[in-house]
């Protein structure tokens, strides 16, 4: 016997039941983004490597430790699997011109990779949902990709378990000034500094204040803080992206120490989290992302956008008790006699182009077993091919769901016109 394969550790499969929860899932993420009017994009799983290096920054922990990166044997080429999908949207739209008429909103799903330690929450294949808006340089394109994932929040029922940070990062210039103060007032504090930190303090110091560490919060606390450092024009996208938000309802908290982890972000960035997941409390994060369009080889353009991981979504409506609807069958067909597939297979065809989701028992069994299956596969309603009944042009129908005296009551239905029938299944 040959030996046993599984999936590669930390890429996991989907499989039924719980598949059902991803489509619901993904459902709802389809309907939101057709309501603002932001349009699908689809790009490969595979990228030239530079795009990423170029987009994402050289010292990230993504580009210096996480990405699954090789070079193609055939011709030599430098490829990565994505970690993120914000840098190939903006490569698709250089690409095909897609900004030629004005802004573009877009949204994107599929699967990320990154090579870290799987952990709850954090996969090396994971699977994310975005959204960009690239073309519009205002603050309430800000507002709206926010209240955009508000809603989805309301539609999944996670009102309740996340809520929202934001901060701005000002412009390339401000954060030059700062990263200056900043280095000096780590290298006075070195001692103070894991290695980490030790390893960011000149390449990536703005970094340093995302810091997890419970040693060195005081040592961030004290740090200059980057918006003192911000001029009118930075404060004031700031200050019209706050009010856009309290003028729709949305609490916020300010967080000085919010950077996000790609170089690419400038002015708002934000993030809703949890605190429902341990240490993986981010669920979704996003910000402006002005300068990566030019620096990716097309014309400067301002974006927004955020993505969010999926799978710590459906790990948070696990948490709050939420049930997504499983999609069953509205009728189970069962055949008394093998020798009936032949009439009955039709007439599932039939029902099924008409609208009514049949699933045909298949692989013979005694009608004890097949009733037993058609009450697990969820149906309301049981078809039942019989010979007798299917002479006379009919066939009986048990209510799976409305158990009378012990009984699954069964009626019987004209097959013609087969109008009738769907009737009384939907």
């Amino acid at each position: 016997m040959a030996d046993k394969l599984s999936a590669v550790k930390g890429m996991n499969d989907i499989v039924p039941p719980k598949s059902a929860a991803w489509e619901w899932f993904e459902e709802q993420v389809r309907a939101l983004m057709g309501s603002y009017g932001y349009q699908n994009l689809r790009t490969p799983i595979l990228e030239y490597t530079p795009l990423f290096v170029r987009g994402i920054g050289e010292v990230t922990d993504i580009v210096e430790k996480e990405m699954y990166s090789f070079i193609d044997a055939l011709n030599g080429e430098p490829l990565t699997l994505r970690p993120e999908g914000t840098a190939a949207v903006v490569r698709a739209c250089i690409e095909h011109s897609l900004l030629y008429d004005g802004g573009k909103r877009l949204w994107y799903t599929g699967p990320m990779f990154r090579h870290e330690r799987p952990q709850r929450g954090r996969y090396r294949q994971f699977h994310q949902v975005g959204a960009e808006a690239l073309g519009f340089a205002g603050p309430d394109v800000d507002a709206e990709l926010i209240l955009m994932a508000r809603q989805l929040w309301k539609r999944l029922g996670l009102s309740e378990l996340v809520s929202l940070e934001i901060n701005c990062l000002g412009q390339a210039d401000e954060r030059a000034r700062h990263r200056v103060a900043l280095i000096e007032y780590l290298e006075a504090h070195v001692d103070q500094l894991d290695e980490d930190a030790k390893r960011r303090m000149h390449s990536n110091p703005l970094r340093v204040l995302d810091t997890k560490n419970p040693a060195m919060q005081a040592l961030v606390e004290g740090a200059p803080k980057l918006i003192d450092y911000l001029g009118e024009a930075s404060l004031a996208h700031f200050e019209g992206v706050q009010a856009l938000l309290r003028a729709a309802g949305q609490s916020f908290t300010l967080n000085l120490r919010l950077v996000r982890g790609l170089d690419y972000y400038n002015l708002t960035v934000f993030e809703w989290v949890t605190d429902r997941l341990g240490a993986q409390a981010t669920v979704c994060a996003g910000g402006r992302y002005d300068g990566l369009i030019e620096q990716i080889g097309g014309k400067p353009t301002p974006a927004c956008g955020w993505g969010l991981g999926m799978e710590r979504v459906l790990e948070l409506l696990g948490e709050a008790g939420q049930q997504p609807p499983v999609s069953a069958p509205h009728a189970y067909a069962v055949l008394t006699q093998p020798e009936l597939m032949s009439r009955a297979m039709p007439l599932c065809e039939a029902l099924r182009a008409a609208g009514v989701r049949v699933q045909l028992h298949m692989g013979g069994g005694s009608m004890k077993s097949q009733m037993k299956k058609a009450d697990a596969s969820g149906a309301r309603w049981a078809l039942v091919f019989g010979e007798q009944e299917m002479l006379s042009g009919q066939v009986g129908i048990k209510d799976l769901r409305g158990v009378q005296d012990g009984q699954q009551q069964q009626r019987l239905v004209p097959l013609v016109p087969i109008e009738g029938l769907v009737s009384a299944l939907l």
